[in-house]
């Protein structure tokens, strides 16, 4: 079955406040530490045919991924398709909206994520193949927290700058209100505010309008 996630965004800007950050979640958890350093790339995608794709993506799932993609597309709406190269490792990730929220950039997502034995091309040629388009292709360094139960993601990203996710992954709907509020809870300890939809969708479409300025580069855009 497909995951839920909470995941709210805080545009942080500087390595200073990165830095604060990390520094703060250690005096409110003790516990708190790094689980993983990666380098990303992501490449976006928009349009196409989604059952079309689990037809020719089905011969590189196993039997619980597949029911996992189909569970998805049955129970989800908007979806928000990338592919993901990680420290050598590949996934295609597929978000899908929850109530109101964006499958791009909501704070309530359903979540497909699986590693493809294929290289990011393969499986980038698979999805072209099912109609879908390239939205923009983004890449950022990305540093893996677990403070109070929460992760939290401090990603150095191509055009946004520093921007920190904290996230909470639960197997339920029903869950995704108590989640909420133990993300904005941690949140509202760190000092971290969030990044409103309004701005981060502006942030968003810039992006995706000049990403072959800023994929690749340590250049940053501001966008009120």
């Amino acid at each position: 079955m497909a995951t839920f996630e909470v995941e709210v965004k805080s545009l942080l800007g500087s390595e200073e406040n990165a830095q604060n950050l990390r520094e703060r979640m250690k005096v409110i958890d003790s516990s708190t530490h790094l689980t993983s350093r990666n380098k990303q790339l992501n490449h976006y995608f928009t349009g196409g045919d989604m059952q079309e794709l689990a037809v020719l993506l089905e011969p590189h799932f196993s039997v619980e991924m597949l029911a996992k993609f189909l569970d998805i597309l049955q129970k989800g709406s908007d979806f928000s398709v990338r592919t993901r190269e990680k420290d050598g490792a590949v996934l295609l990730v597929v978000k899908a909206s929850v109530g109101d929220d964006t499958s791009s950039n909501g704070v309530a997502r359903m979540e497909f994520e699986e590693e493809i034995n294929l290289s990011l091309d393969d499986l980038d040629n698979l999805l072209l193949a099912a109609g879908l388009t390239y939205q923009a292709k983004w890449s950022r360094d990305r540093e893996e927290y677990l403070c109070n139960g929460i992760n939290v993601c401090l990603d150095h990203n191509a055009g946004y700058g520093w921007l920190a996710e904290f996230e909470k992954v639960v197997g339920q709907e029903s869950e995704l209100d108590s989640a909420r509020q133990e993300v904005r809870a941690l949140m509202e300890q760190c000092g971290a505010q969030e990044l409103q939809q309004d701005r981060l969708e502006r942030m968003f479409a810039f992006y995706n309008a000049h990403w072959g300025e800023y994929y690749g580069t340590d250049k940053v855009f501001t966008v009120a």
